[in-house]
Formats: structure tokens, sequence, C-alpha cells
């Protein structure tokens, strides 16, 4: 199956150095602009994250989807902000008009604090708890022939109805991630593909064959995306160069260094036990930002950083989220000089797995 490559679109230009493009206001001429450089570069989706204050998710990818051809949408939502029977009339309302673009990534959200500023109250375990309710709310509404009752810990309806079924079947790819009890029980259970942040190759093994585990007890076969922020340049030194200065950028934007989450702590622990790993792997970056959001680095030429992709193709891995720290030239960038060189390593992979079989 062919690798899917993902990116990432904001919703407001950022100056230097940039490791977050959802937060602030919204510039509808940035958006669109952002929006078709990744189709132009061959990506075939793009991540609409969510921060408590930020630009709307679905009203986002909506105006994205109206002003491209075939790039998908990845809509990180929230259960609990609103009901899930919205949700699913919403998510499915938007599958059919832009036939079928539609993927969407479950969080639970990221702090206590950040929650509470939308009104949630319930701690990390909870809010897993009620998502595992709430996404199994979702697939049920999506996949329901008539009306049903519901009365759940979180949750109760009396003749709950969507007559709007998504366009795919038997519904959107739903993504999640995450490190703890709660998010794997949750995934395991409801998603479709584990959505991981970049770490080294035998604990990215370790990570797919204890959730492949998981999600067999409910005879679920999962996908996997890993995350990564490619550095490259003609040279493996100046791509080194160039990694180097933009850390120093990010140590002078002096940001917190505390984990906020369980992948972010094992994130930062993989920091502490050295700056690189596989060869090409370089996680200063993340040690000097709290491991907040993507932040595992792949340094080198785009062969190089291809090849290190490759290696988690291998492992099972059929999508990668990848952007970089300048966020429009690197979209521009990766199309020219990685993606086409890790699409066709990948089909080359599985040429050699064929004929091996």
């Amino acid at each position: 199956m062919p690798v899917r490559v993902l990116g990432m679109i904001g919703v407001e230009p950022k100056q230097g150095t940039t490791l977050h493009v959802i937060a602030g206001g919204v510039s509808a001429p940035y958006l669109r602009e952002f929006a078709q450089r990744h189709e132009a570069a061959g990506f075939d989706q793009v991540l609409v994250g969510y921060y408590s204050s930020s630009a709307e998710g679905f009203n986002v990818a909506s105006h994205a989807a109206a002003h491209t051809k075939t790039l998908s949408f990845l809509v990180a939502h929230r259960p609990g902000i609103v009901s899930p029977s919205l949700a699913a009339r919403a998510a499915a309302t938007f599958d059919h008009l832009t036939d079928g673009r539609l993927s969407v990534h479950i969080i639970v959200g990221v702090t206590d604090r950040e929650q509470q500023s939308e009104g949630d109250f319930l701690d990390k375990a909870a809010r897993y708890e009620r998502g595992a309710e709430y996404v199994g709310l979702l697939r049920r509404m999506w996949t329901a022939a008539e009306p049903f009752d519901h009365a759940g810990k979180y949750y109760r309806f009396n003749g709950a109805w969507s007559a709007v079924k998504p366009l795919q079947k038997p519904h959107p790819t739903l993504f999640f991630g995450g490190s703890s009890d709660g998010a794997l029980a949750m995934g395991a259970e409801h998603c479709n593909v584990y959505a991981l942040y970049g770490e080294p190759l035998a604990e990215t093994a370790e990570r797919m064959a204890d959730f492949r585990q998981r999600a067999a007890r409910f005879g679920r076969t999962p996908g996997f995306n890993v995350s990564f922020r490619p550095i490259i340049a003609p040279t493996e030194g100046e791509a080194w160069d160039k990694a180097r200065r933009m850390l120093r950028d990010i140590e002078d934007a002096g940001l917190p260094k505390h984990a906020q989450d369980k992948s972010a702590e094992r994130m930062l622990a993989i920091a502490a036990r050295g700056d690189v790993h596989d060869e090409r792997l370089w996680m200063p970056i993340a040690a000097a930002s709290g491991a907040k959001g993507n932040t595992s680095c792949l340094v080198g030429t785009p062969e190089q950083v291809a090849e290190a992709m490759l290696r988690y193709y291998r492992l099972g891995a059929a999508s990668f989220l990848i952007r970089g720290f300048d966020p429009l030239e690197d979209t521009t960038e990766f199309g020219r000089e990685l993606i086409p060189r890790l699409k066709e390593g990948a089909l080359r992979i599985d040429r050699e797995a064929a004929v091996a079989a």
C-alpha cells in the first residue's frame, strides 16, 4: 500500500523559526496558500490542529477544502466540548461536501488548565474514559440503521440518530495519540490509526507491537503514523549546520522545558540519553521546547532522511506527518526533495516484499 504523507496547516503567518502554526487569529489568504502549497507539493493530507483558543477546525478545513481539489484533512477534535450527536453530523456533512476528504484526530486535551478554559473540569483519566464513550457514540451514530437509546456514565440519549451518514464507509478514519493507559485503551477499542511521535526505532517497534496486541483484543488491526520534523540540505554538513541554527533560535525563545503529558515525558527521557539516535534522529529541539508537539527531528540530505523514514515504514508505519520550522518554504522543499524519494522508496520496499512472498 503506498505510503501517505501528511502535513499541517496553520491560520496565521509566523515569523522566524516556528514551532507551532495553529495559535493566533485567522488570515484567510494565508490559510488558502498554505493548503495549496501542500497540495502542489504532493502531500496527501494535512492536520488541522486544536488549541482551546484557536480557530475552529472544521471551519478551517472547510475553507482549505474549498480551495483545493485532492488534499484531504485530518481535523483534530476534542471529545466533551460539544455533544457527540452534533459532532457526528458535522463530520458526516463535511465528508459529503468534500467528497470523502476527512479523517478525525481524537485528542482528549493536553493539560487540565487548558481544558478548564473551555469549561471542562474532568481530570485526564476521566477525560479518556469519557472519550472512549464519546467515540463509541460517534461510530454508532455514523453506522446505526435506526435510532437508538444510550445510557452511559457520561452521556444519555433517547432516540439518538443522524440522518446524514459519512460518505466513507463505515466512517472516516479515526486517529489518536498518547502514551497513557487511558489513551491506549480508548484507541485500541475505537480508533484506526495510532499517531506516534518520532522515537528511536527500537522503542517504536516495541510500542507498535504492544498496541497491536491491545487492538487485537477487540478484533482490530491498527495502522500507524509517525511524526517528524525533517531538516534537510544538499549536504549532510549543511543540514547539521541548519539544525544547530534552529536550535539556537528555539533556545533564545526561552520556551518552558517541562513535559505536559506522557508522550512528552517519553521524548524528554530519550533526549536525556543523547542528542542523536539511529544516526539521524536528533532530539535537542525536543529537549529545548519541553517536547511540546512534534519536535523529533531527522537531519541529513533528502536521500538520507528518506532512508531513515523508510526504516519506520518497514516497521509498519503506513503514513508520516512531516512539517518544518519554516512552514511555507519547508512545505515546498519537502515536496521537491523529500516526498518523491520517500514514496518511491516505499514502492521499492513493497515490490521487494511482493517478490519475496
